[in-house]
């Protein structure tokens, strides 16, 4: 077999998005805090963009983007255009302006910038911003107070650095745990278990523990509660898992108590905090901004999306003026066109996402009005199809477009998405939502006998009275995805 290397052409065809398409697929799908940071990138980035003022410049059309003839000449032009070596001069900082940003933005943000005193300040600002103190910065406190030997004081500290934000050590305390521990002499397993069970005496209980059982028993067995619960802590000792399982009648049996003091005993266990270390959680709390309002105005709901987050950006007048009069250069004309037209695209895809959203949300309202006027109960089923041949657009759009965004209305705040899913059929022949058959599935637990609880077939059987054939091991998926416990763990002893 002859085996060569040889150059051959040959003819293909591909079909690929414009990069227009792309960014307004790209600006379709943000949402509203997302496109505020998109647009701000953009303006650091272009130097044509500007904020938009009370007498903005139009979007320039394309006479405005093509420069002026020959028989025009700069002479001919008014006294307030730049001469040539003052277009020069512009051409050059706007060829070095992205550098210039990427050297900008380091010292705006605090971090690097040469070090100087103004950046010192803003990195100060921007480490105080959240002023409350991390579990770890509460144990050191703690730890500090007691005036340990340095020896000790390092493996302590090491310990408080390595539980976690739930509370828990989750390591195993041997060799390999305590190599890393910079002590003289060595740090050994037993030193370390001497650190951690001085740790676990800490504020907030619980604290170090390695599992759930020890963290209860550390809640329950801690020095600063007058009362003690040796009853509680023979339960969580021997009896957690059937606890959790709500097998009240086998530890009363096991224990030789009344069912109602076990009972009682079991709803202190569960009152304790199974991650204590969330007490001093740092974690951010995520605010969800509406992309979309539904407004009430003449008895008919109306959609307008949200765009006051959003910088108003025109083009500016002074570059679209280069540009006519650029025309001797075709580095600055080419350099400034480019830029305006960018400008224009994302300006367009602005406008383009706004109307497509719209129409979109409006769809959605009018489809599902009834759950605005009555709540839960009216929710109808809903497939994006369906809104993709109301708009005329394709399906695809419908997905892009109500990806995390949430739509506020007079019913409360709402992702997009929440409107859209599947339902079944009454008895009487109507759809109702599967989320709709959920609450119900919720509202006649939340109604049931909590000392004979209903089993999913009682529940499937209630929601034929109400005219929903739903099978039992239907009732169960939807159960557990509410997050409720089966009828043995819901039952209560009293």
């Amino acid at each position: 077999m002859r085996m060569e290397t040889s150059l051959s052409q040959k003819q293909v065809m591909q079909l690929r998005l414009a990069p227009q398409i792309l960014q307004r697929i790209e600006v379709l799908q943000l949402a509203t805090l997302d496109l505020k940071g998109l647009v701000e990138r953009e303006m650091e980035m272009n130097p044509t963009i500007e904020i938009e003022t009370q007498d903005p410049v139009s979007t320039p059309s394309a006479e405005e983007l093509t420069p002026v003839g020959d028989s025009k000449t700069l002479e001919d032009t008014d006294a307030g255009v730049p001469s040539d070596d003052q277009l020069m001069a512009e051409f050059d900082r706007l060829e070095n302006l992205n550098q210039e940003w990427k050297d900008f933005a380091p010292s705006f943000r605090g971090r690097g910038g040469g070090g100087g005193e103004k950046d010192k300040k803003m990195e100060a600002m921007n480490n105080t911003a959240d002023t409350r103190e991390s579990l770890q910065d509460v144990l050191e406190r703690q730890l500090a107070m007691l005036n340990l030997k340095e020896r000790d004081a390092k493996i302590c500290a090491y310990m408080v650095w390595n539980i976690d934000e739930n509370g828990y050590l989750r390591y195993q305390i041997d060799d390999e745990f305590v190599k890393d521990i910079d002590v003289d002499p060595p740090c050994t397993p037993a030193d370390a278990e001497d650190c951690l069970e001085l740790i676990q005496t800490f504020e907030p209980a619980g604290i170090g523990a390695r599992d759930l059982k020890e963290c209860l028993l550390l809640q329950l067995e801690s020095t600063n509660t007058k009362y003690k619960y040796d009853l509680e802590i023979e339960i969580v000792r021997d009896h957690l898992e059937d606890v959790m399982a709500n097998r009240l009648p086998k530890i009363a049996k096991a224990l030789n108590e009344p069912i109602e003091v076990i009972h009682e005993a079991v709803i202190f266990i569960r009152s304790l905090n199974p991650k204590p270390g969330l007490v001093y959680s740092n974690a951010q709390v995520h605010y969800v901004v509406p992309d979309v309002v539904v407004d009430k105005i003449d008895g008919k709901y109306e959609v307008r999306v949200e765009d006051s987050y959003i910088p108003k950006i025109s083009i500016s007048r002074h570059y679209v003026d280069m540009l006519q009069a650029g025309a001797d250069d075709p580095k600055v004309r080419a350099y400034v066109k480019k830029k305006i037209e960018s400008a224009k695209w994302l300006m367009e895809s602005i406008e383009q996402r706004k109307s497509t959203l719209s129409r979109i949300a409006q769809e959605i309202v009018d489809y599902q009005t009834p759950f605005l006027e009555k709540g839960l109960d009216a929710l109808r089923p809903l497939k994006m199809q369906f809104i993709a041949d109301k708009v005329g657009v394709h399906v695809s759009t419908v997905s892009r477009a109500i990806s995390e965004k949430y739509m506020q209305t007079p019913r409360g705040i709402f992702a997009l998405r929440y409107f859209f899913n599947g339902g079944t059929t009454s008895a009487a022949g109507e759809e109702t939502s599967i989320i709709s058959v959920k609450q119900k599935v919720r509202e006649i637990i939340e109604h049931e006998d909590k000392q004979h609880p209903l089993s999913d077939e009682e529940i499937a059987a209630a929601l034929k009275q109400q005219g929903l054939e739903i099978a039992r091991r239907t009732v169960t998926k939807y159960r557990k995805q509410l997050g409720i416990p089966s009828s043995r763990q819901r039952r209560v002893y009293v």
